[in-house]
């Protein structure tokens, strides 16, 4: 039983003509249509004694190159001036040229088929629920969070006998700006006057400051809805 294989490794003659001239080490403008004809004919002849399924395009190249090799062992007809005819080696060369381009442009877009394919994307979400009041008047500057903070220094003040907590270490700015911004991640805004909520004189200074840092750092974002009303701080 005879087995019937495909050449599967060439994607046309083109691609068989350029695999032979690249074995031959010959630039494509030198090649020698006699010698590329018979290499040709010897891989199509091989591919034959192995029971290999030739389609009919490598004939058809097959053909030609017997044409061009018999029409140049032929003795060539002479040519009027204004008369022009076309050299077959020349056309030949311009395909396998033509042919050679878009072989690596193909190559360089499967290259980039595969460096796409490492790119994973999800669908756009809902972000609505974490946008900022665009309503909100974002004209506040220092003098009107100081003013803020005397203000509830005044209703403490008002107050007393304040209710204080004894502080078991000493805050620093680092520490109470990411509990700041860890609180407006978890809530997006606060109310000013609720992150006083240890009444001692330290923790009141070093949470005002830290105020300051994220404000000038871009961290976070103070509003005022209405004048008079709350101060609000908002995540970024």
């Amino acid at each position: 039983m005879d087995y019937c294989f495909t050449i599967d490794k060439f994607s046309g003659p083109l691609d068989l003509l350029l695999h032979l001239i690249k074995q031959s080490n010959i630039d494509i403008y030198d090649i020698k249509i006699e010698e590329i004809t018979n290499q040709y004919l010897d891989y199509i002849q091989k591919m034959e004694d192995l029971n290999l399924n030739i389609a009919s395009s490598y004939l058809v190249m097959a053909a030609e190159l017997i044409e061009m090799k018999a029409s140049m062992l032929l003795p060539k007809p002479e040519i009027e001036d204004d008369e022009y005819e076309e050299d077959p080696k020349q056309r030949l060369i311009q395909r396998l040229i033509e042919y050679q381009n878009y072989k690596e442009i193909t190559s360089k877009f499967h290259e980039l088929e595969l460096d796409r394919q490492q790119y994973y994307t999800k669908r756009s979400s809902d972000i609505s629920e974490y946008q900022i009041n665009p309503n909100l008047s974002t004209d506040i500057d220092i003098n009107d969070l100081l003013k803020a903070f005397e203000q509830f220094l005044n209703r403490q003040e008002a107050n007393k006998p304040l209710s204080t907590k004894i502080a078991t270490k000493e805050y620093s700015i680092t520490e109470r700006s990411k509990e700041i911004k860890d609180l407006l991640k978890k809530n997006k805004k606060i109310v000013f006057t609720d992150l006083f909520d240890i009444k001692t004189k330290s923790y009141i200074i070093v949470t005002f400051l830290s105020i300051l840092v994220l404000a000038k750092n871009n961290e976070l974002q103070i509003v005022q809805e209405n004048n008079f009303e709350n101060i609000l701080l908002c995540e970024v």
